[in-house]
């Protein structure tokens, strides 16, 4: 496994669809573990759906994952994706500001609800359109679990191979393609792009 950075206190990874961040109920295999057999003080400050490829930053140790953490918490990290939406939209930008919630007897999906949900918003943007479908930068600004999905899902353009909120393909359009974040140790900016495999 080949980081994209790393130093004594950060890695920035390129996680592969399909893998999982952390380990699952019944799958040790993940990206986590991968990462801790090469580099034994990495340790998880976020996550990425299984589904999902992309960027993955992980901290060098408890310092490190603390002071990650809480650039996380306090949204000083910017994260954008790219994702192949079904259906042309029709507006060039927008947001998506729509409370989720687990749906319990249907985990792990999400479902909006304004009474209960968590605060949840996404910026996106068009990128292109063609054959039926369009291309979108989303920012979001909230980090929900698949909130990127719903949200895409409830501007009626669900994401191309969503097996939750759309319809299944080969892999799930969605790649987390660029990072900015605070380096743990003197709060610099850096900043990483990971190509676009789709």
């Amino acid at each position: 496994m080949l980081p994209l950075y790393i130093d004594d206190q950060m890695l920035v990874l390129n996680k592969p669809p399909g893998l999982l961040s952390v380990p699952g109920r019944t799958e040790p295999d993940c990206l986590a573990a991968r990462a801790q057999a090469v580099w034994p003080d990495a340790l998880v400050v976020h996550r990425l759906d299984q589904a999902t490829s992309g960027l993955l930053v992980m901290a060098r140790g408890l310092p490190a994952q603390r002071a990650l953490s809480l650039a996380f918490e306090r949204r000083k990290v910017h994260k954008t994706y790219v994702a192949v939406v079904e259906g042309l939209v029709a507006e060039e930008s927008g947001s998506v500001d729509l409370p989720l919630i687990v749906d319990w007897p249907n985990r792990p999906r999400q479902v909006v609800d304004h009474a209960l949900g968590k605060p949840a918003l996404t910026h996106w943007r068009v990128l292109d359109r063609r054959q039926g479908r369009t291309r979108l930068q989303l920012q979001p600004v909230t980090g929900r679990s698949h909130q990127l999905r719903v949200h895409m899902q409830a501007l009626g353009h669900p994401i191309v191979g969503d097996d939750l909120y759309g319809t299944a393909g080969p892999r799930l359009l969605l790649h987390a393609h660029a990072l900015q974040v605070p380096h743990p140790q003197d709060g610099r900016p850096m900043a990483f792009e990971s190509p676009l495999p789709f």
